[in-house]
């Protein structure tokens, strides 16, 4: 609201130093420094709400040590990350950008499933909160809005031929022509590692024949809709001890902010040989008020955590970045930059699986882990929390920092 309070008084009015609202990165530190005020300022005010209305986290005896003192800690702490979130974005984002709308209703959308999950757990006192069945339908919708934005919405496009130069020459005379660079409809992403890395989802149906790229839909709808689906529930798992998922979320979606700023200018796309995607880079300012969300939760959600962020957090985290990714055709890179994620949802899936598997074959369930997601296996093998979380921290920047190396190492 504030970017068009200042356009206006730009343009219209042309008071002196009020075009600075115009760069994104001027609008994206803003955005940082009233997310963190926000997040711990009134963070804790939303925690003392929090526990006077007695929504305190009912906690499963797993064995684990320290588990039952944090009985009655106050969850549903995603509302403060989500709080700190919109109200910078409101502020100080384009709010006609459509990669800006599409964040702002997935926050919401994933944010209020979570909000009933965590509602039934400690109101209806039901641990098991939200069916499963309802979270992936919520899970599904939630992709079938972003992937039929993405594909139909005209104003969602890549830009081709930014850093061709045709020279001409007529005699004596040599003519340097720099072509209009042309915006077009894609379902093109980027391959990691790969020198000519874009991949084009529609070359999956080109068996069909000529006219195939009108059906690249039936391939790019379902491959958003699996990706917020995996990496929401990835996210989901990986909140199990204090500051583990906020920590590791924050260094992913500062690596994402990277990707998002250089594919959406195109001096740096053209000097990085990168695909541009114009009206992109506007997302850096939702990913620097996230980020400062992220890192403000952290005050009150590090060891020995004040308030849990429950699945009101974890889902919206998960969807947060998944779009981002899909965005800026880095979902093939989500593997690696959310290599925590992924390890945590593939150690749960092992376990289960091997466990029937034994149980079938031999009569007796079997385990690969001491027990799933893989934090706690190493909370079961006698390592303090916060060592596990720091240990987690820095491999998850070692991946960043990986991820952010595929811009050149291919």
């Amino acid at each position: 609201m504030l970017y068009y309070l200042f356009e206006y008084f730009d343009k219209t009015l042309d008071i002196p130093g009020t075009g600075v609202f115009q760069y994104i990165t001027f609008r994206s530190a803003l955005a940082l420094m009233l997310s963190l005020l926000l997040s711990t300022i009134y963070g804790k005010r939303i925690i003392n709400f929090l526990r006077k209305q007695q929504v305190g986290e009912t906690v499963r005896e797993l064995g684990l040590q320290g588990q039952n003192e944090k009985a009655g800690t106050p969850t549903m702490g995603g509302l403060i990350i989500i709080f700190a979130t919109l109200v910078p974005v409101l502020l100080f984002a384009r709010l006609h950008n459509i990669y800006i709308v599409l964040l702002i209703v997935t926050t919401l959308w994933m944010g209020t499933i979570g909000f009933i999950d965590d509602y039934i757990k400690i109101f209806k006192k039901d641990k098991e909160g939200l069916k499963g069945i309802f979270k992936v339908i919520g899970q599904v919708g939630l992709g079938l809005i972003v992937g039929t934005v993405l594909y139909f919405n005209p104003a969602v496009t890549v830009r081709t031929d930014t850093g061709r130069t045709d020279i001409y020459k007529t005699g004596t005379n040599t003519t340097v022509v720099l072509p209009t660079p042309i915006e077009e409809k894609s379902t093109a992403t980027t391959i990691p590692f790969v020198k000519n890395n874009e991949f084009d989802y529609a070359e999956i149906l080109a068996w069909t024949g000529e006219g195939y790229e009108k059906w690249a839909w039936l391939i790019f709808i379902p491959v958003v809709i699996f990706i917020i689906t995996a990496v929401s529930n990835g996210a989901n798992l990986t909140d199990g001890i204090d500051g583990l998922a906020a920590g590791t979320s924050a260094v992913s979606v500062l690596a994402l902010g990277i990707f998002t700023f250089v594919s959406g200018n195109i001096i740096f796309s053209n000097y990085l040989n990168i695909m541009y995607i114009p009206n992109s880079g506007e997302m850096t300012v939702f990913i620097s008020a996230f980020v400062g969300a992220l890192i403000g939760f952290l005050w009150y959600n590090s060891y020995p955590a004040s308030v849990f962020m429950g699945d009101t957090g974890s889902l919206t985290i998960g969807g947060i970045i998944a779009v981002l990714a899909i965005a800026v055709r880095k979902e093939l890179l989500i593997p690696l930059l959310c290599g925590i994620f992924l390890v945590e949802n593939f150690s749960v899936v092992l376990q289960v699986s091997y466990f029937k598997f034994t149980k079938k074959r031999y009569g007796e369930g079997r385990r690969i882990f001491l027990m799933s997601p893989l934090h706690h296996h190493y909370q079961k093998k006698g390592y303090h929390e916060s060592k596990i979380v720091t240990r987690f921290w820095i491999v998850a920047i070692m991946l960043a920092i990986l991820s952010i190396v595929t811009l050149k190492l291919r």
